[in-house]
């Protein structure tokens, strides 16, 4: 599946030859496509017209999406992708800048630090370090504007 500008686009492709010519097929409709690149970021050559594409796979759209939603007014920070909780950073209280480590979470082979998306006091943590957590499971509460206590 691809996505362009956040829409979901159904696409199949075969590669002509190794020199990056790729047959695309989209809607019914085939196109003739030349792409040039990195494993991340792509040159498409498509009817003479150059387009600069980004590539992301599914950890990497979850984390974009997670710091795309951050900075909202505190709330609930909430897994990016299904793990393991390898290390708390933080305790209940605690006041934290944005981009500051709470946990630390295992998914996919990958220990993934997730950050907290703005300033605020650690109200609550929901998991304990070694809980296995789904996609989306609460992971901590901040709270915005509140001072921690003595």
């Amino acid at each position: 599946m691809v996505r362009v500008d956040g829409q979901p686009l159904e696409l199949s492709y075969e590669e002509v030859d190794e020199h990056g010519q790729v047959s695309a097929l989209c809607a019914g409709r085939s196109y003739a496509l030349s792409l040039e690149g990195s494993p991340d970021r792509v040159s498409v050559t498509l009817a003479g017209l150059h387009y600069e594409i980004g590539l992301e796979d599914e950890r990497e759209r979850a984390a974009h999406a997670a710091e795309r939603g951050g900075g909202k007014g505190g709330g609930i920070v909430n897994a990016i992708m299904p793990g393991i909780v390898v290390e708390l950073l933080v305790q209940q209280g605690q006041t934290v800048e944005r981009g500051q480590p709470l946990l630390i979470l295992s998914a996919m082979k990958m220990q993934n630090e997730i950050a907290a998306p703005q300033g605020g006091v650690v109200e609550r943590i929901h998991v304990a370090a070694g809980q296995a957590v789904s996609a989306g499971a609460k992971l901590v509460t901040l709270a915005v504007g509140v001072a921690a206590g003595p």
